[in-house]
C-alpha cells in the first residue's frame, strides 16, 4: 500500500485489510520556493502540502485510520464536531464506507466551500449556535445520551495515529531542523510528537527535530499555557480570520505539551495581518493553502526575526489545506484590458 498505510504496521496492525477504508492520502509534495526563503528569512524552507489530499486537507489522513476503525467495530453512524475541514472528510470517508455521517457545524463560523463539501457528500448537518467549542460541547453531551455514533474528532486516538505519518514521511526524505505547522485543536501537536518519539525509540531516527506549533493571536491558549508556564490550560474566546484553527478550548492540549516539550519545541502566535501577509507570499509562488495554513510561514518569519531560528536552518512547513476550502467571493480583483495587454 502507499501514503498512509504504507505504515500499517506501526498506525494500525490489528486491522484486517479488507476493513481499510482508504482513497489513497498520503504520499503529498514538498515544494521550495525563492519567495518562500526570501520572505521568512530561510535559506532552506520547504512546504509539505496536506491540502493535496482527497478532499483537501490533512484531516484525511487521521480519518482514514478512524473510519476504518469505526468499520472494524461495526459502527453505522459517524458523529464530529467542526470548523469545517473535519466534517468535509467526516462525510467523504463515511459515505465511501457506506455508513452515516453527522456533523455539529458551530453556527455562521464555518467556510461555505468547507459547508458545501460536506452537504455534498450527504452528511446530516446540525446546525450549533456558537462557535466550535460550544459544538463541541454538544458532541460530549449527545454522547451521554446515545452510544451508535462513533466520534471522529481528533479526541478519538485513531485520528491521531494517521496524521502522525506526515513526520514519518517528512524523515524518509529530508532532515529537517525545524517543522512549524498551525495548531488549533493540538491534533497535528500531539500526533507529530508521537510519531518522533516512536521513531527515535525504534531507532528510526538518530536526532529529533524542533516542533514549531503557531497558533493565531485570537486564539492561542496553547501559545499561554506554555509561554506562561500556567498549570492549565485557560479557555479563550477564539476570534481570527483562520477559520481551521479557530479554537479557544483545545481538548488535546496536554499530549500536545508533551510533543513539546520532547521535542524541545517552540509555540509562537501571530496576527491576523501575519497570516495573511504568509499567506499571499504563498499562494503567489503558486503553491496556494487556506489561511490557517499559512500560520506556519508567518510562525517561522516571526521566528527568525526574533532569533529563534537561523538562516542557514533546514525548516517544513506544513500546508494544512487546500486554497479553495475558503474563498472570499467579496474579495476586489483587479482585471486588465484587452487594450492593456495588447499595447
Amino acid at each position: 500500500m502507499k501514503g498512509v498505510w504504507k505504515y500499517k504496521e506501526i498506525v494500525h496492525p490489528v486491522l484486517n485489510n479488507n476493513q481499510i477504508i482508504t482513497k489513497m492520502e498520503g504520499d503529498t509534495n514538498i515544494y521550495h520556493h525563492p519567495k518562500l526563503s526570501e520572505y521568512s528569512g530561510i535559506k532552506n524552507i520547504y512546504m509539505k502540502h496536506e491540502g493535496e489530499n482527497p478532499t483537501g486537507s490533512f484531516k484525511d489522513r487521521g480519518m482514514t485510520v478512524a473510519v476504518s476503525e469505526a468499520i472494524r467495530q461495526g459502527f453505522k453512524k459517524t458523529l464530529c464536531a467542526s470548523t469545517g475541514n473535519t466534517s468535509a472528510s467526516a462525510a467523504s470517508y463515511s459515505a465511501y464506507a457506506g455508513i452515516d455521517s453527522y456533523v455539529f457545524i458551530p453556527s455562521k463560523k464555518i467556510s461555505k466551500n468547507k459547508l458545501l463539501q460536506a452537504y455534498s457528500y450527504g452528511a446530516n448537518i446540525v446546525n450549533i449556535d456558537g462557535d466550535f467549542d460550544t459544538a463541541m460541547s454538544n458532541l460530549r453531551e449527545t454522547l451521554k445520551k446515545r452510544s451508535d455514533f462513533y466520534v471522529l474528532n481528533s479526541l478519538n486516538p485513531w485520528r491521531i495515529e494517521g496524521q502522525k505519518t506526515i513526520i514519518y514521511e517528512i524523515m524518509e526524505k529530508m532532515r529537517p531542523d525545524f517543522i512549524s505547522f498551525p495548531a488549533g485543536n493540538l491534533g497535528n501537536t500531539s500526533a507529530f510528537g508521537k510519531a518522533l518519539i516512536e521513531m527515535r525509540e525504534m531507532d528510526m531516527i538518530d536526532y529529533v527535530p524542533r516542533l514549531i506549533a503557531v497558533q493565531a493571536e485570537g486564539a492561542s491558549p496553547f501559545y499561554n499555557y506554555i509561554n506562561n508556564h500556567e498549570e492549565t490550560l485557560h479557555p479563550v474566546r477564539a476570534e481570527t480570520v483562520a477559520s481551521a484553527i479557530k479554537i479557544g478550548n483545545p481538548v488535546n492540549y496536554i499530549k500536545a505539551k508533551r510533543s513539546i516539550e520532547f521535542s524541545h519545541g517552540i509555540v509562537e502566535r501571530v496576527s491576523d495581518a501575519e497570516i495573511l501577509e504568509a499567506k499571499k507570499i504563498i499562494d503567489r509562488a503558486g503553491i496556494g493553502c487556506e489561511s490557517a495554513s499559512a500560520t506556519s510561514l508567518a510562525g517561522v518569519k516571526k521566528l527568525r526575526e526574533k532569533g529563534f531560528l537561523d538562516a542557514s536552518d533546514t525548516v517544513v512547513g506544513i500546508l494544512t489545506g487546500n486554497l479553495l476550502k475558503e474563498l472570499n467571493t467579496d474579495v476586489q480583483i483587479n482585471m486588465l484590458t484587452i487594450d492593456q495587454v495588447m499595447s
